[in-house]
Formats: structure tokens, sequence, C-alpha cells
């Protein structure tokens, strides 16, 4: 910890719990809840998928995604979402977390319409467009994901960061629930509307026409939460820690969180001493950062690392190991 700090810094530190804290959070966790949606509520609909495009009247059981393609479907977007963060991670050190925050939720909620808009009713044309949405939809996480993140911990105190971040991230386990209710809603309207034999009575007539809308809503719901918190996105200013430390603007800086704080900040007239200190300058690919950072970071990483590879095969595949059990 450097022993100089920007007074703006220092009294994002200090600032007692407030209303902006609780605005930060919202805003932040309905990007963590938009993104587990977005991600896990295809695995919901894949079954269906297999039922529509996949029917063989011959076929004593219903259609099913053959293994590359549920994988291709349901692995498209993780494989955007690796690009995406690389890419709006280093964008948003270039061009600031805000522009960077509206461009992926701008991009979320295109393709999660996209997805639902897939093209045509043959099965290549239509899991092929599906894939290819999927992806970008993935990108566009990316880059949410770890900014959502990164926006609530440069805008919370010293005190509160860790809860506050748990409790944005604990918006992602809302957000897979919300796939499950909505996929029941969904399903529970069409099934009442559009009453089918079983596929032991019937084979043809148990998986209606009307159910490929179903799929469809589903994946499109997604853009429903996104687009609703885009106004208070745009809203929010930038984060200081970005506007004094990376743009070098203290006086912006200390505006931006004289109103967010409610209080009068003044602007340091050794700020520029501060930021020429050499302690405070050193690039992530450094020594010094290793020496600062390297240890926490590796640890950080590699055990969230190990927790994802179960975390999202569990959640994209749970419904194959459930009905294999």
């Amino acid at each position: 910890m450097p022993e100089k700090q920007l007074g703006v810094l220092k009294a994002l530190d200090v600032a007692k719990t407030q209303l902006y804290h609780f605005t930060a959070i919202l805003i932040a966790g309905m990007g963590f809840f938009t993104d587990a949606y977005d991600l896990f509520c295809v695995s919901l609909v894949t079954k269906l998928l297999g039922r529509i495009y996949y029917f063989n009247p011959l076929s004593e059981k219903p259609g099913s995604l053959p293994p590359h393609v549920a994988g291709a479907v349901n692995g498209a977007a993780l494989c955007g979402t690796l690009a995406g963060q690389l890419f709006f991670g280093w964008l948003g050190d270039k061009l600031g977390r805000k522009k960077v925050y509206g461009i992926t939720l701008i991009m979320m909620i295109l393709c999660s319409i996209a997805s639902g808009l897939s093209f045509g009713n043959k099965t290549k044309g239509v899991m092929t467009t599906l894939c290819f949405f999927r992806f970008w939809l993935g990108f566009g996480i990316g880059g949410d994901y770890p900014l959502s993140a990164t926006i609530m911990s440069e805008y919370a105190n010293k005190k509160t960061r860790g809860a506050f971040i748990a409790a944005v991230f604990a918006m992602q386990g809302v957000g897979i629930l919300a796939g499950g209710f909505v996929a029941l809603a969904v399903s529970s309207i069409f099934d009442k509307n559009f009453p089918a034999p079983p596929y032991a009575v019937d084979r043809a007539l148990s998986t209606p026409p009307q159910a490929d809308y179903i799929w469809r809503i589903i994946v499109m719901f997604g853009a429903l939460p996104a687009a609703l918190t885009y106004y208070w996105r745009m809203k929010m200013p930038e984060t200081a820690r970005y506007t004094a430390l990376v743009a070098k603007n203290i006086k912006q800086a200390t505006q931006d969180m004289s109103k967010v704080l409610q209080v009068q900040l003044e602007v340091e007239e050794r700020a520029a001493d501060i930021m020429k200190d050499p302690r405070l300058s050193y690039g992530l690919f450094s020594k010094e950062f290793a020496k600062r950072h390297g240890l926490p970071l590796l640890g950080c990483t590699s055990t969230w690392f190990l927790l994802d590879i179960a975390f999202y095969s569990q959640n994209l595949f749970q419904k194959d190991i459930f009905s294999g059990i």
C-alpha cells in the first residue's frame, strides 16, 4: 500500500455506507443476474430443441441433440466469454469502465434477441445461427462480467468492499433461479393453451408446432433485465479510481465523487506530485506488480479456475447428469 494517497480516493475508502453504494450494488448486480441468465438458460431448452429439430418418427424416444451439436450450443457462449473478457478488459482500461459497460450491455441486448430469432426453420440454419449469436452474446457477457465486479469494487469503501462484491456475485445465483422460473412459466402457459398427447401415444403430435416459440421466448427474455438497467448504467459517473489513476484527471474525479458522496472535496495542490510517485506507476507485467500482488493473484485465479470447472459444468449439463441418475 503506498504511503501517499489521493484525497479523493481516501474519501472513498473511508466513506460511510450510503444510498449510492446500494445503487451500485443493484446496477452491477443486475449485470451478474443477466450474465447468469443468458449463459445458463440455454441448458433449459436443449431437450426441447432436440424434440423439435431432431425428431425421428421411427425412434421410440423423443429427438435429442447430437453430442457435438449440444456441445456447440452450450459452449458457444463460453468461448465468446473468454474472448470478451480479454478484449473488453483491455478496452476498459483504454476507454474507461463506463463507456465499455454501455457497449457490452447493448451487445447483450441485441444478441439475446437475435439468438431467439435464429433464422429459418431448418435444423442446420437454426443451430448455426443460434451458435453464432450465442458466441457474440458470450463476447458481451465476457466484458460485462468483470466490469460489474470492477465497478463495484472501485465504488465501495474499504470496510464493506468484500460484502458489497459478494452481494453483486450473489445475483448470479438469482439469475440462474430466474431462468428456471421463466422456463417453467412459459412452458406452463403453452402447455395449457396448446395441449399435446404423450410421445408414446402420438409421436408426431407430441410436440406441437407452437413449441418452437417456447425456447425463443426463454432465450430472448434475457434482454429485458439488461435493457431495464441501461439508463442507470449510463447515469453513473466514471469511477474515481479510473479517472484519477488511469486517466490522470484528478479534478474530474474530485468533482464526480463530490456529487456521489454529497460532500465538498477540494482538488489537492500536490496531486500531480503524488501521481508522479514511481511506487504508484507500475504495469501489470512489471516486477513491482508481481512483488506486491503476484501471490494473492495467483492464489485467487487458480482456485477460481478450479471452482468454475465444476460450477459451469454442473449448471450447463446438470439435466443430463440428473437424467442419467
